[in-house]
């Protein structure tokens, strides 16, 4: 079965390797990773994430120093409180321990949605880069190697450096 999909790989690669030989299209790739680490406004954005995520960050410590704190009164006077009182304890450390875990995931949720958010004009601009270049140098394609889908391709062009000055980096 492995045999069947490698050989079935191979050809379509062949296949399309000699269509786009015959079409004369013209290749290009730029490693968009390497591309963002250099986009004007990066450590704007960063610095913005870095504060959103030191505010979640000081919630979270302040909800376990709490916890730590009701914990600490129920061990040291567990021995001396009646059983109602014992199980309404039990109760308030595992509720905080429920909220602490759900405002966690909250809170990563929200960092990672503050994260698109603040990025989106910066991928928005080395898109709009990307396609200008592409459209005045006629690249028919252009691929991203910062997402590993290419290795190597002996006919593409690395157009990081005009879609730098594109962007006047």
């Amino acid at each position: 079965m492995k045999k069947i999909i490698i050989v079935i790989s191979f050809v379509l690669l062949a296949t399309t390797s000699y269509v786009f030989a015959q079409t004369n299209a013209k290749f290009g790739y730029i490693n968009s990773a390497e591309l963002m680490q250099v986009m004007p406004g990066k450590d704007t954005v960063e610095a913005r994430l870095t504060e959103f995520r030191s505010s979640l960050e000081q919630t979270i410590q302040t909800m376990y120093q709490e916890y730590q704190g009701k914990v600490t009164d129920y061990q040291n006077n567990a021995a001396t409180m009646s059983q109602i009182i014992k199980q309404t304890k039990e109760r308030e450390i595992q509720d905080l321990e429920g909220r602490i875990q759900q405002f966690q995931q909250t809170a990563d949720a929200e960092f990672q949605k503050k994260q698109g958010e603040l990025f989106a004009p910066l991928t928005t601009r080395a898109r709009e880069a990307i396609d200008a270049v592409a459209n005045e140098n006629g690249y028919n394609y252009i691929f991203d190697t910062s997402t590993g889908a290419i290795i190597f391709f002996e006919k593409g062009e690395n157009i990081a450096a005009l879609v730098k000055a594109k962007l006047g980096i």
